[in-house]
C-alpha cells in the first residue's frame, strides 16, 4: 500500500507557470525526507497528497482510494506548518475532537487519543489547554492528531521550523519509531535535520524531482572533500549545482 501521484500538474491562478508539471511520485515505505529550495513546490506538492488541492490533470491515489474522499482522508493525514490550538480544548481533547473529524465516534476517538498522546510522549500533558504548549508541543500534538484515526500516511510541511535543537531531537526521534507502521513524508529547509536518519531523501527543484531514492544513494552525491559531519548538506548542494548546469 502506498500513495502514488501520477503525472500531477498544479498552478496557481496568480503565476502563469505551473508549480508542478507531470510530477509522477510513490511515496516509499519509512521515513522520508522532502528537500528543495523555497519555491520548489514541496508545499503544493503536499497539499496534492493530502487532497487540500485538486490537481489540473493526474491523479493522486492510496492503495486505490481516490484522494478527496472520505476514505482518503481517513488514512491520509496532513499536518500544515502552523497548528493553531483551541484555547477551550485540552490536549486530550484536541486529539479526540480530530479523531471525530475523521469520522470516528466520540468514545473512540476520546479512548484513543490518549494512546495517540502517549505515542508522541505527550501522556503528562493531557489535561493541560492546548493555548499552554510550547510550539514544538503543539506540533507532537497534531502527529497525535493523525494517529488517533490510524492514518497510514502522515505528511508534514515543515514541521521542525522554530524548534529549539532538543525539541527538534525529541521530534525526530518520535517520527523514526513511527515510521516502522506510517509511511512518514516530511518537508524541512533544514538538509542536516533528519536527512542521514531517513529512510529516503527526495529531493525537488522547480517543480521537478531531482533526486529519489535510498538515504544511501542520496549521500553518495557527496563530493569527496566534504567537510565532516555535514555530508548531507554537501550532498544536496551538489545535485542543485548539477541541476543547474542542465539547463
Amino acid at each position: 500500500m502506498t500513495l502514488d501521484l501520477v503525472s500531477c500538474t498544479y498552478g496557481y491562478r496568480r503565476r502563469r507557470a505551473p508549480v508542478l508539471r507531470n510530477l509522477t511520485y510513490q511515496l516509499p515505505e519509512g521515513l522520508t525526507i522532502l528537500l528543495g529550495p523555497n519555491g520548489a513546490g514541496k508545499s503544493t506538492m503536499l497539499k496534492l497528497a493530502s487532497s487540500v488541492i485538486t490537481p489540473r490533470s493526474g491523479t493522486v491515489t492510496f492503495n486505490g482510494l481516490k484522494a478527496g474522499s472520505k476514505a482518503y482522508r481517513k488514512v491520509v493525514a496532513w499536518m500544515p506548518q502552523d497548528i493553531i490550538p483551541m484555547s477551550g480544548l485540552t490536549v486530550r481533547e484536541y486529539v479526540a475532537y480530530v479523531g471525530w473529524l475523521k469520522g470516528m465516534n466520540r468514545s473512540d476517538a476520546w479512548r484513543q487519543a490518549r494512546s495517540a498522546l502517549s505515542r508522541v510522549e505527550l501522556a503528562s500533558k493531557a489535561d493541560m489547554k492546548t493555548n499552554q504548549l510550547s510550539g514544538g508541543q503543539l506540533r507532537r500534538v497534531g502527529v497525535a492528531g493523525a494517529l488517533v484515526h490510524e492514518a497510514r500516511v502522515l505528511l508534514l510541511d515543515e514541521p521542525t521550523a522554530g524548534m529549539d535543537p532538543q525539541q527538534r531531537r525529541v521530534f525526530r526521534d518520535i517520527l523514526n519509531s513511527l515510521a516502522h507502521d506510517v509511511q512518514v513524508l516530511l518537508s524541512t529547509h533544514d538538509i542536516a535535520d533528519l536527512a542521514e536518519e531517513a529512510d529516503h531523501v527526495t529531493v525537488l527543484e522547480s517543480g521537478h524531482i531531482l533526486h529519489h531514492g535510498t538515504t544511501a544513494s542520496f549521500l553518495a552525491h557527496t563530493p569527496p572533500d566534504a567537510i565532516a559531519g555535514r555530508a548531507a548538506e554537501a550532498a544536496y548542494t551538489a545535485l542543485l549545482a548539477r541541476c543547474g548546469s542542465d539547463y
